[in-house]
């Protein structure tokens, strides 16, 4: 009795054959066709990309891709194999590790996240290592902010990692003295910035800002003639002093004045400081007063409030120093100026004290 299959199968189809397949013939070698040597001694010369004959100088190929490793190393200390894992070396950061581990928050709500990362908060870095990894973020984030270059940054975190060492602001605030630092490391760069910037940019109290400035310059010794690189006196105060005249450029630019007043400003500033106009007054309060005189003289109008806004000085106060210009105009604008027809003098108004 023949066996019945329910369900019959399909009827196969007739099978098709595989179409061959190719692949490279690792039988074949490369061979100099000069020499015809084979066993061939073909050296491959990655500095120039070319695969040569090592026997007769053949070039038998270019443009060949370095498949090697690119560990580079350029320094005796560093070893043979240096890793190339992490970002580059910074010699601020020099016995400290480099290298982050972060813990996910994702655990499943089991909060195994969690001692994961105290137990790798505690392995990592030691707490002084910490501080210092806090202070160069605060310290890169607030030049950011102020639009300060990475020079200026760089000298801030140097500033910072000394006094660290030598424990010489021991029981500040950590951000009065990043602040400190970032501001003798404006002066330093002749990108001068006022206690009043600094102070509303890292929220840090006058005082207290200028206690850790003071310490820090006893300790640095940068106070005027006491450097030892400068030649002059003049360019010994320039770098540590913040002089009215170097905060010009960035006030004139704020007030959008053309090049012209700048320069006549600061020849001002200076014949000024020659006879001992406006003495003792601060240098925001001497560079708004001279721009206000100045705008008055080459008759480019600009508000006085637009002027106290940008220097950060009271109306007050520039009216105080325009009327110590005024009462000595005669010595402070040049003659050659008036006959070019610069400036003219009968524009000076006499402001009245209230």
């Amino acid at each position: 009795m023949a066996f019945m299959q329910p369900f019959p199968l399909a009827a196969s189809s007739p099978k098709t054959p595989a179409a061959p397949t190719y692949g490279p013939d690792l039988a074949v070698r490369l061979i100099c066709p000069e020499c015809r040597d084979p066993n061939p001694n073909i050296v491959e010369e990655f500095g120039s990309g070319d695969l040569v004959c090592g026997n007769c100088g053949l070039v038998l190929g270019d443009r060949v891709v370095d498949t090697r490793s690119e560990w580079r190393t350029f320094a005796n200390d560093e070893g043979d194999d240096p890793s190339r894992v992490g970002a580059a070396s910074d010699p601020l950061m020099e016995g400290i590790e480099q290298l982050d581990t972060v813990i996910s928050f994702k655990d499943g709500g089991t909060g195994m996240a969690r001692d994961l990362q105290r137990a790798a908060a505690r392995s990592q870095n030691s707490r002084s290592e910490r501080n210092i990894l806090t202070a160069f973020r605060d310290i890169s984030s607030w030049c950011d902010q102020f639009s300060l270059p990475k020079t200026i940054s760089d000298i801030a975190k140097q500033l910072y990692k000394r006094s660290d060492d030598e424990k010489l602001l021991r029981g500040k605030p950590l951000e009065a003295v990043i602040a400190a630092c970032i501001f003798i490391a404006c002066r330093q760069a002749h990108v001068p910035r006022t206690f009043r910037e600094i102070c509303n940019l890292t929220h840090v109290s006058k005082k207290v800002l200028g206690q850790c400035y003071k310490a820090l310059e006893q300790a640095f010794n940068l106070q005027p003639g006491a450097s030892a690189s400068s030649s002059s006196h003049q360019s010994i105060v320039s770098s540590t002093v913040t002089g009215p005249e170097n905060l010009l450029v960035r006030y004139c630019n704020h007030l959008d004045l053309p090049p012209n007043v700048q320069s006549i400003c600061s020849d001002i500033i200076i014949a000024a400081r020659e006879h001992g106009i406006a003495d003792g007054r601060s240098p925001v309060s001497i560079a708004g007063g001279a721009i206000y005189f100045t705008c008055m003289l080459v008759d480019k109008k600009k508000n006085i409030q637009e002027i106290s806004s940008v220097a950060g000085v009271s109306e007050g106060t520039i009216k105080l120093v325009y009327r110590l210009y005024y009462q000595s105009k005669e010595k402070l604008v040049k003659k050659e100026w008036i006959e070019q027809g610069k400036v003219d003098m009968n524009r000076l108004q006499f402001e009245a004290p209230k």
